[in-house]
């Protein structure tokens, strides 16, 4: 307890008391009201979009799509999602894949119209796998709400399994968090060169053990308690890591900086 008498819990205990009972913390998440009003209006009207235009000229769904991938705060950015959209990723030269930050492709793989045209929508992944994204994300959204640690942590347990490099985790800044507190890597390395960046990352971790749901938990055990220790009071900015234009990744710059660097050798 803390001197006001107040049970405290661990960032850790309180992220495994989230992802030890997720189907019960998701259903939770699912019965709130405004959660089930905006699914609702999104299962019920997905189904009839049959192109880009159709899908964009509704705010209402167009916004929970988003929300469902982290892109939220880049729904101002319509030019921007409509190219990602209209060039899909069958091509390696295909906008989303030259963008370093994996959800664009991910929201290309729900709602992929430049492969299916108008059946885009009529997919599983386009109705239910969106839903489930946007319940996942509302999760973690609550879950800063109360500790910021516990949300980094969270989207850091649903995003190890795509990470594939060092860059990878430069390109989105919330997955940059956990790796550097965990790492207890200084701040001035983030105005250090990308490529050295990345190469020290992937010198300190195995990425590919972010494939091992186990040896994930034993890093976010350790990114927790290190957060812990960096975060003891109010001063922190919890919102900082997921304030970037694309929500809880990549910053416009950083995108741009490393979308150079992919761009420079083509």
């Amino acid at each position: 307890m803390d001197e006001r008498g107040h049970v405290v819990t661990t960032t850790y205990t309180s992220y495994q008391m989230i992802v030890g009972n997720l189907t019960k913390s998701l259903e939770r998440v699912s019965e709130q009201p405004d959660v089930a009003r905006e699914t609702e209006y999104y299962r019920s009207k997905i189904g009839n979009v049959k192109s880009i235009d159709d899908f964009m000229a509704d705010t209402r769904l167009y916004n929970y799509a988003l929300k469902a991938h982290g892109l939220e705060d880049m729904a101002y950015a319509k030019a921007f999602i409509r190219k990602v959209l209209t060039e899909g990723t069958d091509d390696d030269n295909d906008f989303a894949n030259k963008l370093a930050d994996p959800r664009y492709k991910s929201l290309v793989d729900s709602l992929n119209f430049a492969a299916h045209g108008a059946g885009a929508t009529a997919f599983d992944k386009a109705q239910k796998g969106v839903v489930e994204k946007f319940q996942r994300q509302t999760l973690e959204e609550e879950a800063g709400e109360d500790n910021m640690g516990v949300r980094l942590a969270l989207y850091f347990e649903r995003t190890a399994p795509t990470i594939k490099s060092g860059m990878e985790i430069l390109a989105d800044d919330a997955l940059s968090e956990v790796v550097r507190t965990a790492l207890a890597l200084p701040d001035e390395i983030i105005g250090a060169d990308l490529d050295r960046q990345a190469k020290y990352i992937e010198d300190k971790v195995k990425i590919e053990d972010f494939q091992d749901p186990a040896k994930v938990n034993k890093f976010l055990e350790r990114f927790t308690a290190m957060w812990e220790i960096n975060n003891p009071s109010d001063s922190y900015d919890p919102l900082a890591p997921f304030n970037s234009p694309a929500s809880s990744g990549i910053s416009t710059d950083l995108l741009i900086s490393i979308n150079n660097l992919k761009l420079g050798g083509k």
